[in-house]
């Protein structure tokens, strides 16, 4: 886990020293780059999902975790959805481009809302955390809806 972190807080730092643009030599490393961030994004939210619904045992040490990761996560795609990164093997739909700040507001919700859930995860508490993930996941929901194709 302290390995994950590590790397993640790398990708962070790497994220907020570089420009967006200049971070990818081509469009495909960054359509490449955005799919693992959510991959990894959604594979922590997923663990967190699955205590909330009750499917596994809640464990308050592993939600806190996974909620952490996830959070972080939902911070590192957006700059990666840059000129030239709409073509290719990509599900974003042409809307992002088209409706630039449609897309920022809904990617600013679902970051809030990965926020809110993870402070809900530091509570220890499964209770706060069910009620953080509601909107947490409707937030990706939502944004899947109209800017991700199937």
């Amino acid at each position: 886990m302290k390995h994950t972190l590590s790397i993640i807080g790398t990708l962070l730092a790497i994220t907020m020293a570089v420009p967006a643009q200049a971070q990818f030599a081509k469009p495909e490393d960054a359509i490449k780059y955005r799919k693992a961030s959510f991959n990894v994004m959604a594979a922590h939210f997923g663990r967190v999902g699955a205590m909330a619904n009750g499917r596994i045992p809640f464990d308050a040490k592993m939600a806190q975790e996974n909620a952490e990761i996830a959070a972080v996560m939902a911070k590192l795609p957006w700059a990666a959805f840059g000129e030239g990164t709409d073509k290719g093997d990509t599900r974003a739909k042409p809307e992002i481009w088209k409706e630039a700040a449609k897309y920022k507001e809904a990617s600013d919700k679902m970051q809030a809302e990965m926020a809110k859930l993870n402070t809900a995860a530091k509570a220890g508490n499964i209770d706060a955390l069910k009620v953080a993930f509601g909107p947490a996941a409707a937030s990706c929901k939502a944004c899947h809806d109209v800017f991700r194709k199937d």
